[in-house]
């Protein structure tokens, strides 16, 4: 049995009223680490550190704070086949990928020690000869970090590295379902020698961790990732002392495919991009759209394709392809939504229940589904289902693919695969989302914005704009006067 202490003040603690909190291995549903469950005097004590230690890391040069995050990249890169092997056993996904995610996280934390040193301001001319205007950039305070449990490492990396790096502190508050592999990720920045109180992490329910943080004054910033439901209610509480917000929050992402397309990558990446991690990313395809006089060549390969993944334990069985889902409640949700689908007229191409077989006896197991005669009076194609089901609907024109695609209150990604120039402009300009991949299904690279429009998010991660996030302007107006003839 793991215990992993959380990190306050530079000390890695327990609760202070000794309160844990189980971790489950999805695959076996067994209990197989405990984490401390911090209670609101350990989030004081969390921010307090934050923001005591905000003056003097604000103080240190670029340069400086380069230099920390280099050293923490080479200890996740040293450190990422045990921290991916705790991830595995935490969240479900095949080792192989979740070494995968923690490679990226070390990555991320290399680009903005980079990164934050190319915050270069700019000088303004005035009217006036003897006057002139400067633009600087200051870190914005001590910040927050909600983040979830499906890339329990990536995503906690992206806000931390660009938070360090614009010479913010932070708390973060690590998922309930996932927290031990982000409290090793993040040893590895208290190992690289980070000064007491920059980096802390408390985990614990929202309702006490998360809310706090929230309501903190000392905290000026939340950056939170997960549903639009939640995301809505911490706008509206982050208002109430006007503290800046970023939020990636809920996608319905569609993917058309033009009947000029090249069929053979529209279908591996319709694959990908619908099953990854068992649908439970905010960017995978939740519906797809294909011209009527390819649907049927690009169903039956796809089906073929889905059908070829390999479901397994991601420690036991090396490699597979898909692991099990996190939780029993994304396993219910999917189910919700091909009962209502079915009751609707649709029907399912492949899959739809629990994979046989004595290794899925136990284990929140579920296989890939693929549904068919769908239209947009079914859950599966507005709502985010978050597990592995996908929508595919015929379409006739571009006018009607885009109208369906842009037929959703979110907008956080699209895709599309067609050889035609002109298809491939339009779509790009018309499809209303942050991120728009054509002949590919990788939305997000890590040196380009990626945030949501509509009800999927404000604010960036990612690139510059990432990084920005953390930082506030400031106009330094100067009138040189003269020392004499």
């Amino acid at each position: 049995m793991i215990f992993q202490p959380m990190l306050i003040a530079g000390r890695w603690v327990e609760a202070s009223d000794g309160g844990v909190i189980g971790v489950v291995n999805p695959a076996t549903e067994e209990v197989f680490a405990t984490v401390p469950k911090a209670n609101a005097d350990d989030v004081k004590v969390a921010i307090e550190s934050a923001d005591n230690s905000f003056a003097s890391w604000a103080k240190l040069s670029p340069a400086q704070r380069s230099d920390y995050l280099r050293k923490a990249c080479a200890l996740v890169m040293e450190r990422h086949k045990e921290i991916a092997r705790v991830m595995t056993t935490e969240e479900g996904k095949p080792l192989l990928e979740a070494e995968g995610e923690v490679k990226k996280a070390a990555k991320i934390l290399r680009y903005y020690a980079e990164e934050g040193q190319r915050v270069y301001g700019r000088i303004i001319s005035n009217a006036e000869a003897d006057t002139q205007s400067r633009v600087v950039y200051q870190p914005i305070g001590p910040t927050a970090a909600i983040s979830p449990w499906n890339y329990p490492v990536e995503l906690v990396a992206w806000k931390v590295g660009a938070a360090l790096a614009a010479g913010c502190t932070m708390v973060v508050k690590p998922p309930s379902l996932t927290p031990v592999s982000p409290l090793f990720f993040l040893k590895c920045l208290d190992d690289a020698g980070l000064p007491p109180g920059v980096v802390n992490a408390c985990p614990g329910p929202g309702a006490t961790v998360g809310k706090q943080l929230i309501e903190s004054e000392r905290i000026k910033k939340v950056a939170f990732t997960g549903s639009t439901e939640v995301g809505r209610r911490i706008l509206r509480e982050c208002a109430a002392n006007m503290k800046k917000v970023s939020l990636e929050l809920d996608g319905h992402c569609p993917l058309i495919v033009c009947k000029n397309c090249d069929i053979d990558a529209a279908v591996k990446g319709a694959t990908r991009r619908s099953f990854r991690n068992m649908g439970q990313i905010c960017i995978a395809l939740n519906r797809i759209y294909v011209h009527r006089e390819v649907i049927d060549e690009f169903l039956r390969r796809f089906v073929e394709c889905v059908g070829k993944l390999v479901i397994g334990n991601g420690l036991a069985r090396i490699p597979c392809d898909l692991g099990p889902m996190a939780n029993q409640e994304g396993i219910e949700k999917a189910q919700r939504h091909i009962k209502d689908a079915l009751e609707k007229g649709a029907k399912i191409a492949c899959g739809g229940g629990r994979p046989q077989g004595k290794e899925f006896s136990k284990g929140h197991f579920f296989q890939p589904t693929v549904l068919t005669d769908v239209n947009h009076d079914m859950l599966v194609m507005k709502k985010e289902t978050f597990g592995p089901v996908v929508g595919v609907m015929a379409f006739d024109s571009l006018d009607e693919a885009i109208e369906l695609a842009n037929d959703t209150p979110y907008g956080l990604a699209a895709y599309a695969f067609t050889n035609s120039l002109e298809d491939s402009d339009r779509l790009c300009r018309e499809l209303n989302s942050g991120n728009v991949a054509v002949n590919n299904v990788d939305a997000g690279v890590i040196n380009a914005p990626y945030g949501g429009w509509k009800e999927s998010g404000q604010g960036y991660e990612h690139g510059p704009e990432g990084l920005y996030e953390y930082l506030k302007a400031k106009h330094l107006r100067i009138r040189f006067l003269s020392s004499g003839p």
